[in-house]
């Protein structure tokens, strides 16, 4: 995904579809790059990785189940 449009309406659609919360759990951090491990109060767990330049997020990549996400809401499966 690119642009802040974009990015923008994909986290406006998502977060339209569920009441969400991210539990941050730890944060590291090394130069450059930081780590965030967060867990939401249902169960689900996840992580975020950062690249961050001149204060801004230059890349951002994230790693949590999906299919548990929507199971918990009764969401339809895509």
């Amino acid at each position: 995904m690119e642009g802040r449009a974009a990015i923008k309406a994909m986290f406006e659609r998502e977060f339209a579809a569920a009441d969400m919360h991210c539990i941050p759990e730890v944060i590291h951090e090394a130069g450059d790059v930081a780590i965030l491990e967060w867990r939401y109060p249902l169960g689900l767990r996840g992580c975020g990785f950062f690249t961050v330049k001149d204060g801004l997020i230059q890349f951002q990549r994230g790693y949590w189940d999906k299919l548990s996400f929507l199971k918990m809401h009764n969401l339809p499966i895509e």
